[in-house]
């Protein structure tokens, strides 16, 4: 496994609820679960040497949920980035925040730009974290830009219009939870990227299952159209 480290591992974080759920919890707690899960997570990264991770924590179709759990988010997307600010020197990381910042509060888009600027300088892990993202919304961005811009467009000068410039096109891709779909995280950025799915919940991911993942990632051949 060693000779074939990912560059850039993404997560899509699912089961929060409904691990909740089984344990006779308010699924609210779940989230908290699943936040507790991610800062772990993240340590299982470097472990490893990997240089990108990409988390999908809130998608653009999310805020349809009721206004008690978008507004509970909120406030836990904000405990979540306080701490990664608070952490950021001892734990080596550099943050990315991918998405429509504009949907945010004032509060948790000033949070988001303090924690860029202040884990820039960090030459770890770079954990990119989607937040009102969406695929779709992401490529039109970028399109609607590349219009104001104008001239021939190649795949280079488009993706540098993404939110994502900057982060390598995904290896792999775990999602937890049991649902076997990508839910419109990164279309452009997965055309070759590993695909793995489990049905276990996010809360409940372990370094162990993580590293299973890795080793049987490390035996595939990725020919790339080759």
């Amino acid at each position: 496994m060693q000779n074939n480290i990912p560059q850039c591992v993404g997560f899509i974080m699912d089961g929060n609820r409904r691990f909740a759920t089984d344990q006779g919890l308010p699924t609210l707690d779940g989230h908290v679960a699943g936040e507790k899960k991610f800062h772990e997570s993240v340590t299982w990264l470097q472990q490893v040497g990997i240089p990108h991770g990409v988390y999908y924590a809130f998608s653009t179709e999310n805020w349809n949920r009721t206004p008690e759990e978008v507004a509970y988010l909120m406030q836990l997307f904000e405990v979540l980035l306080q701490k990664l600010l608070t952490d950021i020197e001892s734990i080596n990381v550099r943050v990315r925040i991918i998405g429509r910042r504009a949907d945010f509060s004032p509060v948790l888009q000033n949070l988001i730009t303090e924690l860029e600027t202040v884990s820039a300088k960090n030459q770890g892990t770079t954990i990119w974290i989607a937040l009102s993202y969406g695929g779709r919304a992401e490529i039109v961005a970028a399109c609607n830009q590349a219009i104001q811009i104008g001239g021939i467009v190649s795949e280079e000068s488009f993706q540098s219009l993404l939110w994502t410039a900057g982060m390598p096109d995904p290896d792999l891709i775990i999602r937890t939870g049991g649902e076997y779909r990508l839910s419109n995280f990164l279309p452009w950025q997965l055309v070759y990227s590993e695909l793995f799915f489990t049905d276990t919940y996010w809360p409940a991911f372990t370094n162990d299952e993580f590293t299973r993942i890795l080793a049987t990632y490390a035996e595939r051949q990725r020919r790339h159209g080759r």
